[in-house]
This record gives C-alpha cells, sequence and structure tokens, in this order.
C-alpha cells in the first residue's frame, strides 16, 4: 500500500472518549504513543478548543472544531497513572469553563518537555489487564478533496451488489 493511500484509522471524537473513560472511572489510563506508554507521572497540562475556517487545496472552505490535550510525558514524585475519572473530570472541567463540543474532532499533543510536541489522533479506548489503553497514532497530514473522492468510492463499492458489476439501485 502507497502511504499517500493509508487511511486514518484512529479518530474518536471528545464524545467517544468521555463515554468510554465514565464506564472504568477508577482504572489507570494510559495512553501510547511511539511504541511506549505515557510514564505513570504524565500530566494533562492543557485542554483547548479551536475553530478553523479555511480552504483546503482544491479552494473547497473547510470549517471545523478541535479539540486539543496537551501531554507532558513525564515522571514526577512516584506517582502511578492517572485514574481515568480523573482525566475525565479535568476535560469536563474545562469544558463548564470554554463549551467543548463533544462532537468536535480530538488531537493529542505529546511531549516529554524535552523533545517538540508531536500531534496525534486517537483510538477508540480499550480496557487490557486492569488498565484503561488509548493507542494514539500520528496524525498525518491530508488532501481534504482526495479524502472526499476516496470516501465517495467506497460507498458507491458498497452500495453495490455483490458480483454485480452494476449498482442495485
Amino acid at each position: 500500500m502507497n502511504v499517500i493511500d493509508k487511511t486514518i484509522s484512529h479518530d474518536i471524537d471528545l464524545g467517544v472518549l468521555l463515554a468510554a473513560l465514565d464506564a472504568h472511572p477508577d482504572l489507570p489510563l494510559v495512553f501510547k504513543y511511539d511504541g511506549r506508554d505515557v510514564k505513570p507521572g504524565y500530566h494533562v497540562t492543557e485542554v483547548k478548543s479551536g475553530r478553523f475556517d479555511a480552504l483546503d487545496c482544491g479552494a473547497n472552505p473547510e470549517s471545523w472544531t478541535e479539540i486539543f490535550v496537551q501531554l507532558w510525558d513525564v515522571d514526577e514524585d512516584g506517582r502511578t497513572h492517572m485514574p481515568s475519572g480523573k482525566f475525565s473530570a479535568i476535560v469536563r472541567k474545562v469544558s463548564e469553563h470554554v463549551g467543548l463540543p463533544k462532537s468536535a474532532r480530538l488531537t493529542f499533543e505529546v511531549s516529554d518537555g524535552v523533545a517538540p510536541m508531536a500531534l496525534y489522533c486517537a483510538s477508540t479506548p480499550s480496557v487490557q489487564g486492569g488498565v484503561v489503553r488509548i493507542e494514539l497514532s500520528p496524525r498525518p497530514a491530508s488532501c481534504k478533496p482526495r479524502d472526499r473522492w476516496l470516501e465517495e468510492q467506497a460507498r458507491t463499492a458498497s452500495s453495490c451488489c455483490g458480483k454485480t458489476s452494476t449498482c442495485c439501485a
């Protein structure tokens, strides 16, 4: 598969994240990125929401809201991984003040305080061995007109009848 043909398989919104975490508020929350788990002392240093208006590379207007959760990957004071409920409480507190839309695109900014921040999208949380795990994947650049075309091609292909070459409309 050509890298340019790769689609994002991990990309959840805030509502999906919070609903999954609410089911396991006492379990430790562990993020995994770049092949490793965040350190037990990680901090949520910032949660912010932004509204974006732009033109894509095909001169099409684009608008979206995005929520950024900044994780500082440090190990301090012999702490353990934050419980899922504490993470949810932090996000909800921010939401009370700035109004985070639950349907907004969710992006994680992660750094250890030395390396530059990197952007990640998140998979749906899963429970493994008494821990809530969220896999973070690098957020690649994309071409929105091409992405829309690929989505349309996939919809057209999935709406066609099995072995025939014509659609069953």
